[in-house]
Formats: structure tokens, sequence, C-alpha cells
């Protein structure tokens, strides 16, 4: 009897065995356990380092700021060669020049033209004689005598340069008033400047100098 009994009892805890065995098993394989494994944090780690940027990524992020410093650079190199453009070794427009305009009695009175570049302008007044004229009639225009000159003459700064005008070369009482003066470094210059006169002039056959830089050079006389 107590055989049966023993031999019962070893196949109960065998069975309560087994069951416990199996409940384990299927409690590790649950669905809610796959899932708990997608949101572990080995998992977010992973997910995370893939959104973020390497830092390969970075240091490109980095060059191309650095090429933004080139782009300054090149357009500093462009402004550096406007500047370059501006002055140094160019030929004076009359437009580079400011003018002033003297009454002077010498020769029997004529005006004094005294001519400087404009502040942060170099150039260099490589015609001998400007082009000067009383009005837009050809008897307007001054003749060049050709006395004075020097070729080229450099203005910077404090230089200048000057030219005499007669307005009047004949003895007759005849003429034209004027009350104003265009002068410009060449023929074809785009842009003469009018000059107003110290005060009025009578014009007629009027002639004009060579630059120079000595103003006693630049007093008019016919010879």
């Amino acid at each position: 009897m107590r055989s049966r009994l023993a031999a019962r009892s070893a196949r109960l805890v065998l069975a309560a065995a087994a069951v416990t065995a199996l409940a384990a098993t299927s409690t590790a394989c649950s669905p809610d356990d796959v899932e708990d494994t997608g949101s572990s944090p080995a998992a977010s780690a992973s997910a995370g380092k893939t959104d973020s940027p390497s830092a390969g990524e970075s240091f490109s992020a980095s060059a191309s700021g650095s090429g933004g410093s080139d782009s300054g650079t090149d357009a500093k190199t462009e402004a550096a060669g406007d500047g370059d453009k501006s002055g140094y070794g160019q030929s004076c427009g009359t437009n580079d020049l400011d003018f002033k305009v003297t009454s002077e009695t010498q020769a029997g009175g004529y005006y004094l033209v005294t001519a400087k570049a404009k502040s942060g302008i170099t150039c260099y007044l490589d015609v001998n004689t400007p082009s000067v004229s009383f009005g837009s009639g050809d008897e307007g225009l001054a003749s060049p005598v050709g006395q004075g000159g020097e070729d080229p003459i450099k203005l910077t700064g404090s230089a200048v340069a000057y030219t005499g005008i007669s307005p009047k070369t004949t003895n007759t009482d005849g003429g034209v008033e004027f009350e104003n003066v265009i002068i410009s470094v060449t023929n074809d210059d785009p842009n003469p400047a009018e000059l107003k006169l110290p005060d009025t002039a009578t014009v007629d056959k009027p002639i004009v100098t060579n630059w120079a830089t000595d103003r006693a050079e630049a007093v008019p006389v016919i010879v």
C-alpha cells in the first residue's frame, strides 16, 4: 500500500514540474515580451544614433561655413580691384577733377583755371591742352597757343595744374558776352565741366594755354 502511494506522489511531482516548465517557456516567448524588446533602452539608443548627424556630417557643415568666409574674401578682393580702378595710373577724366577759376590782370586780363584731383583719386593729364569754349558755337572755341605744358601731369592730393584762358584777343569793340566757360580734358570727354566765371567775359577769338604745374607758364600770350 505504501509503495502505491509513493509512486503516485512521484508522478504528481513530475507532472507539477512539467507544468511549471511549460508555463515558464510560454512566458519567455510571449508577444508582450517581443514588443517590450523593441522598446528596450538598447533599441532606443540605436534609433537615436541613426537620427543624429555623424561627426563627418558636422565637419562638412563647418566646412560649408568656411566657404562663406571664402566668399567674403572674394568680395574684399573685388572691392580692392574697384579701389585700383578709382585712381592710380589712370588718365584724368573731367569728372575726376575739381576746378577753380580766378580773374587775373596780366597780359591784358585772362582767366586762370586751377585743376586738382578729387579726394581719393590719382590720375594723369595725358592730353597737353584742355578743350575750352564759351557757349556751343565754333566762334566761342578757344584756340591753343602752345605755350607751357608738361606731359603727362600727375594729379593727386594737393598737386595742381594750371591753364590760362584769354577770352578776347582782338583790338575791336566787338564780342559776345558770357558768364560761364566750358572746359574738358579732351575734345570727346562725355562729362565737360561748365564753370561760373568771376565776372562777365567779352569773347572774341579766345585762346588757351597748355596745362602746366607753374602758373607763370599759364599766362596766355600770342607770340
